[in-house]
């Protein structure tokens, strides 16, 4: 009975892309009669380029002020609904999730997503983030910063952008700190409203 999570993400990207919709973020919690299988989507490249130009344009009204475009995901419930109705509707003919129950979420990655590709570090360029090390780097795991550049596999975070706490205040003698992408444990975005 053991949840096959590969299959599972592949169908799940399958549904999306019918939808216009990216997979972001796979997460299944819990035993016995208490598992949640979470959904974590957002409008894919192109739907987030017209809502890019409309924001650009100054017609839409809804979308949050002071927020970055390249941060909004685009997903509205009505996208969360169907794509968890069609979803799971396959989870259940197809039997992915044996075993009697389960709940599934669906949801956008939030505004301060987590960072799980080299493409999320490329799209980010210029937010803040928030990241630990598996290995320290001048002598610390944690850090926060502006995600300035990310070539060649190296994160390059402008510390001088948040002011730094415990070691990292300790370890921040330079403005900014290269760290390897194979160094990253997790990574996520800090909302700047």
């Amino acid at each position: 009975m053991a949840v096959q999570l590969d299959t599972i993400r592949a169908t799940a990207e399958r549904i999306a892309a019918s939808h216009n919709l990216d997979l972001v973020d796979i997460e299944f919690q819990g035993g016995a009669k208490f598992r949640t299988l979470r959904i974590f989507v957002e409008k894919n490249a192109a739907e987030r380029a017209k809502l890019a130009s409309v924001a650009q344009s100054g017609e839409a009204e809804d979308l949050p002020k002071g927020v970055p475009v390249e941060m909004l995901s685009g997903v509205t419930h009505e996208d969360c609904a169907t794509f968890a109705q069609d979803f799971g509707t396959v989870l259940d003919v197809e039997d992915l999730i044996p075993g009697a129950e389960y709940t599934l979420e669906v949801s956008s990655p939030g505004l301060e997503r987590k960072l799980l590709r080299p493409d999320d570090y490329t799209r980010f360029q210029g937010s803040l983030v928030k990241l630990q090390t598996f290995s320290p780097v001048n002598k610390n795991r944690q850090w926060q910063g502006r995600l300035t550049k990310f070539a060649d596999g190296i994160l390059t975070i402008d510390l001088s952008a948040v002011k730094q706490k415990g070691k990292a205040k300790k370890a921040a003698t330079e403005q900014t700190v290269e760290i390897a992408l194979a160094n990253v444990e997790k990574a996520n975005l800090v909302a700047e409203i």
